[in-house]
């Protein structure tokens, strides 16, 4: 052998012998495994059946787009608003989702998103990590902003912007330690990618402004600082927010995505009549995480003794405004509100004589004491969570088709294929999605998820003949109804059992199927 392979067989050998101690040093160390601990929980909390509405017209839309190679510009699943302007925002996430559940059906999906939101929560773990270094107080913060975000969570494009709202903090923090940092360009590729899978990707503009006034404002009150070094700070991030607006136009709709989040977000019906986007109902034991994180992290910002910085008030400030504006911000505030509750509880809990155990540092074991913890972390704190994380991804699994079948009108779907009822139908707005995917393109529904299709108008309508109001016959009349599937306890239900005209053809604990009586029908 000669001296230079000798030389790299050598450096391979010390190479190898690193990692290995680094692993043994991992397993050694109680604390670090901890994180990993906590880690596999909000992995376990994110593993769950899907039950989303939406989830079903995101995998027909996909599944038309893998299938057609083209991507829908006007509606192609009503019938009410077919061939009307359709903003495909997500496409590239229902392209995503469709592949994924093609090739590893619903176990691929509740694992790949269940990643999704546990490596979105790892990013943030690594951005207060070198501020606060005892695992008991990150792995609190962590679960409680997991557990205040849980409601949002699903399969779902919406959770590709939590992660990508992650990734761009993450990089802005990385900035705002160092300025002379050429990570921060990651977020013009992180933008293209990011309007193509969600429409939230407008939060990014918002976080690289509240960056830039933050880091403008701490340079004034610094007195020390001069204006020079103040512009030039600034002026990376001014160019990069100019780069990820021009970003934008990057996507199948063009110069379209850039008024089309405002559409959304300046919608009165759908503020008013979809949960998820009304102020958070605290009364409800789902909300009661959030309601704990607003004050805890309070209350540590208060206690700590340590001056806030101005970018991190900011920041705050607009992510909780967001959130008690519309539960679907709640994970933005999370991703702020998270880092801020862990590094001033630990300012001021490592502060205090009775927590002192936590400042000092981790007992390391030698000889058969060695052994004997190496056992007990590999079982305690790797084997028995990874198999809590396998047991609930199969009890995830192995429940999708019942709670399918409690959530959705799938007995009802079946009927209207098999007996192949009269068109055009209406139908329940929480069931519209799941009707796209059993129905079409036999069949177009009357409404589903995309409010932003129908406009508020049309909903508005379709809630009031829903509700059995004044003149709730007229919607009926006017877009020539034949079928109607809606929930057994529905009040148009029980104004259609008491009207001649409409024929009740099937019914179970879920949903009743009405027809007009007329010659042509059924």
């Amino acid at each position: 052998m000669n001296q230079s392979a000798s030389s790299e067989l050598t450096v391979a050998i010390g190479s190898d012998r690193k990692v290995e101690k680094r692993w043994v040093a991992m397993i050694l160390s109680t604390r670090r495994l901890m994180i990993s601990v906590f880690m596999l929980l909000i992995f376990i909390l994110a593993a769950r059946a899907i039950v989303d509405p939406d989830f079903w017209w995101h995998l027909k839309a996909g599944q038309y787009i893998l299938k057609t190679g083209t991507i829908p510009r006007v509606d192609i699943f009503s019938h009410g608003h077919f061939g009307k302007e359709w903003v495909a925002h997500e496409w590239l996430s229902e392209v995503l989702i469709s592949w994924i559940y093609d090739v590893l059906g619903f176990r691929g999906l509740v694992v790949t998103f269940s990643i999704i939101v546990t490596a979105t929560l790892w990013i943030v773990y690594k951005r207060i990590s070198r501020a606060v270094s005892h695992p008991l107080i990150l792995g609190f913060a962590l679960l409680l902003g997991a557990l205040a975000s849980a409601p949002t969570w699903g399969v779902r494009p919406q959770m590709f912007s939590f992660l990508f709202a992650a990734t761009a903090l993450f990089l802005l923090e990385s900035y705002a330690q160092d300025t002379r940092s050429w990570k921060i360009l990651w977020l013009v590729p992180l933008m293209v990618l990011w309007v193509n899978m969600h429409a939230g990707f407008g939060i990014m503009l918002v976080f690289i402004l509240l960056m830039s006034l933050g880091l403008f404002l701490e340079g004034i009150l610094d007195t020390e600082r001069k204006w020079k070094t103040i512009w030039q700070d600034l002026f990376p991030l001014g160019t990069v927010w100019l780069f990820c607006l021009l970003a934008v136009m990057v996507n199948p709709n063009g110069p379209r995505m850039y008024s089309y989040p405002f559409e959304t977000l300046t919608s009165p019906a759908m503020m008013k009549y979809i949960a998820e986007w009304r102020t958070p109902d605290f009364q409800q034991p789902m909300f009661q995480p959030l309601a704990l994180l607003l004050f805890a992290v309070s209350c540590s910002m208060a206690l700590s003794g340590r001056r806030v910085r101005v970018r991190d008030l900011l920041f705050l400030t607009a992510t909780g405004w967001g959130t008690l504006r519309s539960a679907r911000n709640v994970p933005f505030f999370v991703l702020i509100a998270v880092p801020l509750l862990a590094e001033h509880s630990w300012y001021w809990i490592s502060s205090q004589p009775w927590a002192q155990w936590l400042n000092a540092p981790e007992q390391r074991e030698v000889g058969a004491k060695a052994s004997l913890k190496v056992a007990l972390n590999i079982l305690l704190l790797l084997a028995i969570p990874v198999m809590l994380v396998v047991q609930r991804v199969n009890r995830s699994v192995a429940s999708q088709s019942a709670v399918t079948e409690q959530v959705f009108p799938v007995a009802a779907a079946e009927h209207m294929l098999s007996h192949k009822l009269p068109q055009p139908i209406y139908n329940e707005y929480g069931w519209g999605g799941y009707l796209i995917w059993r129905l079409y393109p036999q069949y177009r529904v009357h409404i589903d998820g995309r409010a932003d299709l129908y406009g508020d108008a049309f909903l508005e309508q379709f809630l009031k003949t829903h509700a059995g109001e004044a003149n709730w016959q007229q919607s009926l009349n006017e877009h020539n109804i034949k079928t109607v599937v809606i929930r057994s306890d529905a009040p148009l239900a029980n104004l259609l059992r008491s009207k001649p005209e409409w024929k009740t053809i099937f019914q179970d604990s879920q949903a009743v199927i009405f027809i007009r009586n007329q010659p042509t029908a059924y």
